[in-house]
């Protein structure tokens, strides 16, 4: 390669990522999810697209593939509330495995009637679109402004977490089985182990990686990202060198992190917010630059029979039948877990595993695959506000003020922001701030009023309907909300 071409290369680059991101203002006008922009954005790069830029290295996208899905899913768990999916753990991880299993075993039933596919190869195909990505659902509501129940959202949150595990060991148990490298019978013992050796490492990294941000300290503040991007990637080896499953542990170690006192976490949060972006845009792009739409448009009609068996049949018969004893979600709830079972970019990423092992239906596999992301993205995508609407289990999210302050939470600042809005019946309404009775080590930073932000002093007059941001320690809260929520007399 020259420089030249190098340099023309790296322009190409750039210029995708940044039309990639600009053209996601035009997905939320439209209602779509941002992902699928991204796709298409890619395949106009692509060779058949006005790009003209060839690109078939399905082995640089399988190892790009795994590093990106390693930060993409560490992200997740890092904003995983451990408090808020405990109730929903066994729903949760039921779905994410039985239903799991359950989605790939009828998905690939039909895939070997409509393709013609060998047994293995159907389940092959049904394994690689076993997961789901509420990540990219819960995208499309925020920029809709919509916001799923909260039981609802997190078993979602907690199925498409934890749920790539058991889709990645699916598919390379189905690539060893094809390659004559043991049985389904040991599929299962190999398939606890993952778990077990997986969960374990992760749960240990992630206890690691917490006493080093807590007790390193570094003189350049800056390095404090490079040891923070080492470790994930990290994890998931060290899982691997064990004998367990990678992305599990990540994930696991996720949720230790986010649910720990940690150094400058919001800080870790935000970076790792940055990276699962840009993992997630270069992935869609890559990809979207591997497809080769005339063949994607010569299996049409069989993909779009498999895409529709998927999301009305496989996908909800096997939430219906893994939740069948659940108390936690009715029959609405079952039915939007079922039709928010929308696939990301782990299937196609998963797709170009069997080129590695050199299976001679990989063709065939990532194009039905590409053409079912883009059908489930475009479809479901679409419709999921609507559906989620009328079953009503969503509600209308307030917009939150943006403050001109934030603060870092850190364990040497025992203290909180907290917004509270005060009732126009508040017996604070029409006393100066000095007046109120709340702790004396609570400080009113701001006031909201209107269209304008107030710093406030002692004889400042508060007023009904005033967003005041509070800095106090946590457990001061509700004594500050009871004296401010109290009423006037005749209220």
């Amino acid at each position: 390669m020259t420089i030249d071409s190098f340099h023309y290369l790296l322009l190409a680059a750039t210029l995708m990522l940044l039309v990639g991101v600009l053209s996601s203002k035009i997905s939320d006008r439209l209602g779509v999810p941002s992902l699928l922009m991204f796709i298409l954005v890619g395949m106009l790069a692509g060779s058949e697209g006005p790009g003209g830029i060839f690109f078939e290295n399905y082995q640089a996208v399988r190892f790009f593939g795994i590093i990106a899905l390693s930060f993409i899913i560490f992200d997740g768990g890092l904003n995983t509330e451990w408090k808020e999916v405990k109730p929903l753990f066994l729903p949760g991880v039921s779905l994410a495995t039985i239903g799991v299993l359950i989605t790939a075993v009828i998905t690939g039933c039909f895939a070997v009637w409509i393709l013609r596919l060998s047994i293995r190869e159907g389940f092959l195909l049904g394994a690689i679109v076993s997961s789901t990505d509420a990540a990219s659902v819960f995208a499309l509501l925020r920029s809709r402004r919509l916001k799923i129940e909260n039981k609802v959202q997190n078993l979602l949150e907690l199925e498409s977490g934890s749920n790539d595990p058991m889709a990645v060991f699916l598919t390379i148990g189905c690539i060893s089985l094809m390659a004559g490298e043991g049985s389904a019978w040991r599929m299962v013992p190999s398939f606890l182990r993952e778990m077990v050796f997986g969960g374990v490492a992760g749960y240990l990294m992630g206890r690691v990686i917490v006493f080093i941000f807590n007790h390193i300290r570094l003189e350049q503040e800056g390095l404090r990202p490079v040891i923070d991007i080492s470790l994930v990637p990290m994890t998931y080896l060290l899982a691997k060198f064990a004998g367990g499953n990678g992305f599990l542990a990540v994930y696991i170690a996720g949720i230790v992190v986010g649910n720990r006192k940690v150094v400058k976490k919001y800080v870790i949060a935000t970076l790792h917010d940055y990276i699962a972006w840009v993992m997630q845009i270069a992935m869609f792009l890559l990809l979207g630059l591997l497809a080769t739409p005339s063949r994607i448009a010569a299996i049409f009609w069989p993909g779009l029979l498999i895409s529709v068996i998927l999301m009305l049949l496989a996908r909800p018969l096997s939430v219906f039948v893994t939740l069948l004893f659940s108390k936690t979600a009715g029959i609405r709830e079952k039915t939007l877990v079922s039709f928010v079972g929308l696939r990301g970019a782990v299937p196609i990423i998963l797709a170009t595993f069997p080129f590695a092992a050199g299976i001679g239906s990989s063709d065939t596999i990532f194009n039905v695959v590409f053409f079912i992301v883009i059908t489930s993205l475009l479809i479901q995508g679409t419709l999921i506000p609507s559906v989620s609407r009328a079953l009503k289990l969503t509600s209308t999210m307030e917009r939150k003020k943006r403050y001109p302050i934030e603060l870092a939470p850190s364990d040497s600042f025992d203290a909180i922001l907290e917004e509270i809005v005060i009732p126009y019946h508040s017996v604070a309404v029409g006393r100066p701030v000095i007046e109120l009775d709340i702790p004396e080590s609570s400080l009113i930073v701001v006031i909201a009023r209107e269209d304008r932000f107030l710093i406030p002093g002692g004889r400042t007059i508060l007023q009904g309907g005033d967003a005041i941001l509070v800095l106090a320690k946590k457990e001061d809260i509700p004594q500050i909300q009871q004296a401010l929520f109290k009423k006037k007399e005749g209220y």
